[in-house]
């Protein structure tokens, strides 16, 4: 894939995010990633909503890390959604749950998302899930164009 990889993070734990962060880094992922601590600010993020009205600084994604039990707005409504703006619906989600319960795990793969992960516990498992995630949905998959327009120029 040519395009840069950038990376959005739904995460309110901040534990899970440091844990995330150290993550990315020992896994050698150089790109900008983002973080949103709940799902209104993903999707005020996604729209280009203040404070994320700048595009340069804050680039539209090419992959959404999704935590389902977000305060305010739930992965889960953020996920329908998303589906629903058109210039959004094809952004890559993978769903990354403390919560491996079938009915979650059906409900969010009907709701669009890409692939379903299940947090580990195992500081080295989310390294090595981390790999896992560059090396397949930003290097090896094939996929159409995608172009996404700038978030100033989506109608909400």
């Amino acid at each position: 894939m040519d395009t840069p990889l950038r990376i959005l993070v739904a995460e309110d734990k901040l534990d899970d995010v440091l844990f995330l962060r150290r993550a990315f880094a020992k896994a050698g992922v150089n790109a900008p990633i983002y973080f949103a601590r709940d799902g209104g600010e993903v999707m005020n993020y996604l729209q280009g909503n203040p404070p994320f009205e700048n595009p340069v600084e804050f680039p539209l994604p090419n992959l959404l890390l999704l935590d389902l039990k977000l305060p305010c707005v739930s992965g889960f409504q953020v996920l329908e959604w998303l589906r629903a703006q058109p210039g959004l619906s094809r952004l890559l989600v993978v769903v990354f749950s403390a919560s491996g319960d079938s009915e979650d795990v059906t409900h969010a793969y009907a709701l669009g998302a890409n692939a379903y992960i299940i947090k580990p516990h195992d500081p080295d498992e989310l390294v090595r899930i981390v790999q896992r995630l560059q090396n397949y949905w930003l290097n090896i998959r094939a996929e159409p164009d995608q172009v996404l327009p700038s978030p100033a120029l989506m109608a909400v």
